[in-house]
Parts: structure tokens; sequence; C-alpha cells
């Protein structure tokens, strides 16, 4: 994999070092600061009129990203995660023959590198730093792409996620910003006397939404296990065992298409909540967007490709009565099999006769009213049909007592007023089990164990969950889930774009 001339290049480089004696792959730094650090300690030479401080000396480390080599002197910019910083490399400041014989020999662009000196600001106004001892911590071998061009391929930069952070700081912004959401929620959940647990993360039975699952074998029980769709019936489990409220952030797996919103593993929090409703956790949501702009310092109007979501301005309406208001669909057809399915043809829109009415008022709402909920939007009473796990309304028995969050035209979270009743959980469980018979592969699984855990009794309790992935989609302006996550999943290749094809030498 090394048969590159540049890479055979590099690698003769590194054993010619060992052959000096020094070691290309040190496991020894001095760093004393960062360079943020740096930069804004020594942001007071630019009030001094000599610009420069030689009784001060800093030891900083950074990965090579520019280099511009002189005859007896030349400028660097090193980068670590904090930030970027220049480099002042002079022959006659260094230890004798090392800017000759090391220096200029052995240092590449892409190398991580250890330097001490003191603070000065250049002639063009750069704060820098005069170096007088530089050590080569690692050799990179692999020569970095070139810098005006950087990584074209989106599909490389997925696949190579070291080398996309590499080249682009932005890039690292996103998921420091990802890393505090994650952050800010637990400490959030903890504030209000949530209690963090976890649950299995394989399970004997697929459930807690519908969707296909991961299948994969345990050895030792000869017995299939399930990679967990959600952990909702664990965590109501929990409930009926007497805890109040819980929450756990985890990881799902759904076996589904992949899109700009899916990816088949994806991060999420669920909580459950006893003695509250849905309508509870619509103020508790609204105060947790608070908390988490207060604390991520992020204006509460942002960007979002061509909208802007205002995150101060959170609405709510009724699923049914959104599909004319919002979404156009003559408000007599709503309530009619037959209507909508002719509607929906009219629209050229594939339909499925079989679906209920509940069914096809949610196709009716993806298809015309998700796309338009670009500020905070509840949308509350989904139908029973489409609600396997939600109370019913007491007052509109064929509706739930729920809602879903959309933002951008992504659904962001979802919730509901607990079933709490076993005998109508057993009925559910049923009806999903008959459209599973009926072809339906997403279809929830019977649960036994969780209706007899009903059975022994559960508080009034309402649950949400909220797609951590997609929020900071919102959060950061990115319009891809793989641009949120680290390492998404792609679709093997049998040989990766070569990476030297930008390199100039």
């Amino acid at each position: 994999m090394f048969e590159n001339k540049f890479i055979q290049q590099r690698i003769e480089k590194a054993n010619l070092l060992r052959e000096k004696g020094i070691n290309p792959y040190s496991n020894e730094s001095h760093r004393n600061t960062t360079i943020s650090k740096y930069l804004n300690v020594n942001s007071d030479l630019f009030q001094t009129e000599e610009k420069r401080d030689e009784n001060r000396n800093y030891t900083v480390t950074g990965r090579i990203k520019f280099f511009r080599l002189m005859g007896k002197a030349s400028f660097l910019k090193i980068e670590d995660e904090s930030g970027v910083l220049q480099i002042y490399v002079a022959r006659d400041n260094l230890p004798e023959d090392f800017y000759n014989e090391i220096f200029k020999k052995f240092v590449d662009i892409g190398d991580i590198v250890e330097v001490s000196g003191y603070p000065f600001i250049t002639n063009k106004g750069e704060l820098s730093l005069h170096v007088s001892d530089l050590t080569i911590l690692t050799k990179a071998i692999s020569p970095l792409p070139e810098k005006y061009h950087g990584i074209q391929d989106k599909e490389l930069r997925y696949r190579q996620r070291y080398l996309d952070l590499i080249m682009n700081s932005e890039v690292r912004k996103t998921f420091q910003i990802r890393s505090k959401v994650i952050s800010l929620t637990r400490r959030f959940f903890e504030s209000k006397g949530f209690l963090e647990v976890e649950t299995p993360m394989m399970h004997p039975i697929a459930g807690g939404a519908n969707a296909k699952p991961f299948v994969t074998h345990h050895n030792a029980l000869d017995v299939d296990r399930y990679l967990r769709i959600a952990p909702e019936l664990y965590l109501k489990r929990l409930i009926v065992g007497g805890f109040e409220a819980v929450f756990e952030i985890n990881r799902n797996f759904r076996n589904e298409g992949m899109d700009a919103t899916h990816n088949p593993e994806f991060t999420s929090i669920e909580f459950y909540w006893a003695y509250k409703t849905y309508k509870d956790l619509i103020a508790l949501t609204k105060e947790y967007f608070e908390y988490l702009f207060d604390h991520l310092d992020l204006p509460t109007l942002l960007p979002y490709g061509e909208n802007k979501i205002d995150f101060s301005k959170f609405s709510e309406i009724p699923l049914i009565e959104s599909l004319s208001t919002i979404g156009g669909v003559p408000e007599e057809i709503t309530q009619d099999k037959d209507k909508i399915i002719a509607f929906l043809r009219q629209n050229n829109l594939e339909v499925n006769e079989g679906m209920n009415l509940g069914q096809l008022q949610g196709e009716l709402f993806d298809e015309f009213v998700e796309a338009k909920l670009i500020n905070p939007t509840f949308i509350t009473e989904y139908p029973v049909e489409i609600s396997p796990l939600a109370r019913r309304s007491d007052e509109k028995p064929h509706l739930t007592d729920r809602f879903e969050l959309f933002i951008a035209g992504k659904e962001i979270a979802n919730a509901f007023s607990e079933l709490n009743d076993p005998l109508d959980q057993l009925q559910r469980f049923e009806a999903q089990m008959a459209a599973k018979d009926s072809g339906d592969d997403e279809a929830h699984e019977m649960d036994e164990d969780f209706v007899n855990a009903l059975s022994y009794g559960m508080a009034p309790t309402a649950g949400q969950g909220i797609g951590i992935d997609r929020l900071v989609m919102m959060l950061t302006n990115e319009h891809s889930i793989r641009d949120v996550l680290l390492f998404p999943a792609m679709k093997p290749v049998k040989s990766e774009v070569n990476l030297l094809d930008n390199e100039e030498e």
C-alpha cells in the first residue's frame, strides 16, 4: 500500500533519521501551551514598541500545514486542535548544521513537530514564534493533498475522515458542537432530576419503534438477537419498577435505506417522566432548546440553506388541521379514505390501497406538510393507526396524545403520553403482528414481557425521543447526516481514490 514514489521518499527520510539517532516517531513531548493560548497571552505585544519579547519562552506542537523554505530562514504554519500559528525557523538560531542537515532535508508538510522559542510580530503584523529548537515528533509518510484544491471528493472525505479533519478545521468545529450538544443534553436532564440509565443494545425482540432490524446471533445461547431499534420498552419497564424520571443517550440501529437524514446507526436521547403528559414535554422541549442556545452561545436565528430558522418561535398545530392550513389539502377530503386515495393519485403519487385512514393521513402529511415546517413546529394528535405505543386521547379516541417536532422540514423529536393500559397495548401489538403477516416488515413485534410489565401498573407517563444527529444538522447548517457523523456508513469499494493525484511535489 506504500508503493507510491512520494511515500517511498518519505519512508527513506524516516529511515535516515533513525540512522542519525533521531526517532521519527517520538513518544515524548514538552509542550507547555496550546496555540490558541499562545496567541491570546502574547497579544499584548501589538501594543509594545519592540513587537517581541525574548524573555518569554514557549513550547508548542502542531502539524505543518504550510512550508516556505528559503536559504537561511523559513516560514511555516503549524496547526493544533485550537488554532494555527506561524513559526520562523532561522539557520543561525538553531544548533550547528541542524537547519541544513536535518530541517531542510527531512521536514515536510504533514509532519507533526514540537518547537520552542519566543513570541514576536512580523513586519506584516502577524504574531508568530521565533524558533530556537525544533523536534520532529511524527514523520508523515503520506503527503497531504495539495492545499488549494483540498479534498474535492465528498465520498473520500467520509471514508477517510481523519484526512478531512486534517485539511478542514471547519469540519472539526462541527464535531465540537456535536460533542457540546451531547454534554449539554446530559447536564440539562440531570438538572431536572432525571436518572441516566443504560439498557441492552441487543434485544430478544425487535421493538421500540416501527423499523426493520439488524439481526445477529449469540453463539453461547444459540439464539438470534436484534440490534436495538429504540430503548423505549426497556425504559418504560424502569418506570413500572418505580423510577420516575429516566433518560438514555443511545445508539440505535435501523436496517433501512440511507439518505440525507438517515444512517443505519444514529444517536438519540430518550427520556420518560412519570406523572406528566405530552403537553408537559412540549414545555420541557422549549426549555431544553433555550438551555442549548444559552450554553452554545448561538443566535436563535440560524441559517439553514436558503431558509432561516427562528428557534425563538415555536408553534403547535394538530396533524389533521395542518393538512389543510399548511399543506393545502382540501379539508373535505382529509377524513375520507377513498377521497384521499383519489387526491394522491391526482398528484401523481403512488398509493397503497391497503392503508387505513390514519396511514393515509400520514401519507398526506409526509407529502404536503412536512417540508414546509421551517421554524420549530409541534405537530400533535396523531392517528392511533400510526402510533402503536401512544396513549389514546380521552376526548378523541381515534387520535393519540402525541406530538412530533419538526424543524427545517425534518422530524427532530417524537413524544407522547404513554399507553399504560395493558389490554389496549396487547391489542395494538396484535394489530402490528397482523400488519407484519400482510407484508409490513417494519411492523412492531409482539412483546409479551412488556405487556406483562404493564399489567403490574405503570404510572401515567410521558416519553420523548430527540434525534441528536438531525439536531446538530440544524445547528451547523449541514444538509447531510453524513456531515455530522464522524464515520458514517459507506458502501464498500475495491479501491480508494489515490490521494496523491492532487499532490504537487
